[in-house]
């Protein structure tokens, strides 16, 4: 691959962002890998017989006049549309949530199927490596990977990140996710638009009946479980069939035709960062960002989709020496 300018690793929504934003500030040299088939991290889209289903996440809401700026370009474009809410929009994509990271990465130098598991710092920048014995140089490296898995990196790595910074990497701590999804011969009960996330048995989350959404030809849904609930249920083997337990108000599974069950190990942050990246060595060189580093004026004080795009946009920014709006 020979010597690139900016290598960011993980093509979730901030690793894309990030590499949007460094080209439309000059910086052309830029290469995003993600150990993944597809560009998206949690913006997944699953097919099932002839349907499909958002199996990370379902929609995304806006408080920041810099996301809503892109919101409007992606509206004309007709990317995405208003699935629900009246005084406080929520957005899905027109053809899953993967479709518009596909969107989004477009014109980008894209490596997928290329999983780091190295990273040595080198004279002239840094040396990375990935599990099929495939090296290359980059004078800058963004991660923007889960940071546990950023942590379990740098541990593997031949860079001299501080303890103080390592620390504050442990302290973001993540919570899991559990997502069945369930393929019915015939359509289901739920309301027109298609969700319900309000009034559900504990431990559920959110109930996605995709048809309903606008997004897949068959019936198929998705049932949510909550952070806690997947933690203390993470790794059962009979997972879906407590899901199942859980819903049997909600869907006739005299009709079911087929399930899966989708694990996300790092769903969503029960511990956040107070900034929007992480400067790793101090030297603008290595930094560290995702939806779990969060603005000081953060409102939600959440991680969601805002949130990747703004630590995104602002680690792209603090390299091309701009400053976020």
């Amino acid at each position: 691959m020979g010597m690139k300018e900016i290598t960011i690793v993980g093509a979730g929504l901030s690793g894309i962002t990030a590499a949007r934003y460094l080209k439309e500030n000059g910086v052309e040299d830029v290469l995003l890998v993600d150990k993944g088939r597809s560009v998206g991290g949690r913006l997944a889209t699953r097919r099932m017989a002839d349907g499909k289903a958002d199996h990370g996440a379902q929609f995304f809401t806006v408080r920041t006049n810099e996301l809503e700026h892109e919101v409007q370009d992606w509206l004309g474009n007709e990317w995405i549309r208003k699935w629900y809410g009246n005084d406080y929009p929520r957005y899905t994509a027109v053809n899953g949530m993967n479709g518009l990271a596909k969107k989004l990465a477009e014109g980008l130098t894209v490596s997928l199927d290329t999983k780091v598991i190295k990273i040595k710092k080198e004279e002239s920048g840094y040396r990375l490596f990935d599990e099929k014995g495939r090296s290359w140089q980059s004078k800058k490296v963004i991660l923007t990977v889960p940071v546990p898995q950023t942590v379990q990196l740098l541990k593997e790595s031949e860079v001299s990140v501080g303890d103080a910074v390592m620390k504050q990497l442990k302290r973001i701590a993540f919570l899991p996710t559990y997502v069945g999804l369930f393929h019915f011969q015939s359509p289901t009960s739920l309301p027109e638009d298609g969700q319900i996330d309000h009034d559900l048995p504990d431990g559920v989350e959110r109930l996605v009946d995709h048809k309903k959404k606008g997004i897949s030809e068959d019936t198929i849904v998705s049932v949510y479980m909550t952070g806690d609930w997947s933690r203390r249920h993470f790794g059962d083997d009979y997972v879906m069939s407590l899901i199942k337990e859980k819903t049997e108000d909600f869907f006739d599974w005299s009709n079911l035709e087929s399930e899966q069950l989708k694990k996300w190990r790092y769903a969503q942050a029960k511990e956040t960062y107070p900034a929007s990246y992480l400067d790793l060595l101090g030297d603008g060189t290595l930094l560290s960002a995702g939806d779990a580093f969060l603005r000081p004026d953060d409102e939600a004080g959440r991680t969601r989709f805002e949130s990747a795009y703004l630590s995104g946009k602002d680690v792209s920014l603090f390299l091309t020496g701009n400053s976020f709006d």
